[in-house]
């Protein structure tokens, strides 16, 4: 696959099998996340790469625990009331039930800490595209990244105190009867572009 074909078959994958994930192609994620342009090549990016089961609970628990004391309102965005709703039904897993969830963290005071962190989420899916792997771009823990309780965790796993997180990534092998991502390609029906 050349790089613009992983880039115009990749899709989000929010079903995944229970199949762990190679070490070696986990390795190769995150390194294509590291080598992610950083405003000033800062390269201030703190990546979890998380597999164990028992923290992947963990974080689901918490995560819809905090959605859960959540007002839901029409004037948040569909997402987040959706992840509200779900949580307040008692039936959320925020990554998918992904095997692997790989958190990237930035400095809190950083002015480019959200860019830095999708430009890596993004090499990261586009490399688990290439790996014949589904990912999935998750937000839920850069909602939730002043929430005293999930920050105290997280802190448990190794982030600093001056850290959020900005994004996380799901990664695994797609629910499918291949095992491989939909790679179909959709057209797109937005994102205006003017040439001057």
């Amino acid at each position: 696959m050349n790089t613009l074909e992983t880039i115009r078959t990749r899709r989000s994958t929010r079903k995944f099998k229970a199949q762990p994930v190679e070490r070696e192609k986990l390795e190769k994620i995150v390194e294509a996340g590291r080598f992610a342009p950083t405003g000033g090549n800062c390269q201030s990016n703190h990546f979890f790469v998380i597999s164990n089961s028992e923290v992947l609970k963990k974080l689901v628990e918490l995560v819809q625990s905090a959605f859960a004391k959540m007002e839901l309102r029409d004037d948040l965005y569909k997402s987040l009331q959706n992840s509200i709703r779900l949580s307040q039904k008692g039936n959320y897993s925020f990554c998918y039930t992904a095997p692997v969830l790989i958190v990237v963290a930035n400095k809190k005071d950083y002015g480019n800490n959200m860019a830095d962190v999708a430009c890596a989420v993004e090499n990261m899916m586009l490399a688990a595209n290439e790996l014949d792997l589904g990912s999935c771009y998750i937000n839920q823990l850069k909602w939730l990244n002043e929430d005293p309780t999930l920050l105290e965790y997280l802190r448990s796993l190794g982030l600093k105190e001056d850290e959020r997180v900005y994004a996380s990534v799901a990664i695994g092998y797609a629910d499918t009867e291949s095992g491989l991502p939909n790679r179909t390609e959709s057209p797109r029906t937005g994102n205006l572009v003017e040439y001057l």
